[in-house]
């Protein structure tokens, strides 16, 4: 029987899903009582993913207009921040199941190494963001061509 390496962080992803899922069913039901306020605070999915030449980060921000969004950078700290707004106010009444959630969003990443504002760069389309933080000059590998003689 092999030895396993115990790893006490393990099971944190299944822990997350478990409590986004009790989450999900108590405040995005979609018969709330009555007189009571719908919360919704809504975060948008993000991947994050290094290439040769940097960190990439995409987020999911559906509905969001590129003019709600900011990509800001400070102290080696990389936020994220918009707005989705809703499109019209109906009447609670008149609706049969309410899921999407609207408002401002907020996401930081702490960079580990640092980061030159000016050469990130952030394009928007189809409703994903996608950030791209390049390596310091320092750190991207140099290919040295060997010579045999």
């Amino acid at each position: 029987m092999p030895i396993v390496k115990w790893d006490p962080l393990r099971n944190i992803a299944a822990l997350q899903d478990r409590i986004n899922k009790v989450f999900d069913e108590t405040f995005r039901d979609g018969d709330p009582p009555e007189n009571s306020v719908s919360i919704c605070a809504w975060r948008p999915a993000v991947d994050i993913y290094e290439t040769e030449n940097g960190i990439i980060i995409k987020a999911e921000l559906p509905g969001v207009r590129k003019e709600d969004i900011s990509v800001e950078v400070k102290d080696n700290i990389l936020t994220l921040k918009g707005e989705r707004i809703q499109e019209k106010e109906v009447i609670q009444e008149k609706y049969f199941r309410r899921e999407r959630c609207f408002g401002t969003f907020h996401r930081s990443f702490t960079m580990q190494d640092v980061v030159n504002p000016d050469k990130i760069k952030a394009g928007f389309k189809d409703g994903v963001l996608e950030v791209e933080v390049p390596k310091p000059e320092a750190e991207k590998p140099k290919q040295i061509k060997v010579n045999i003689e």
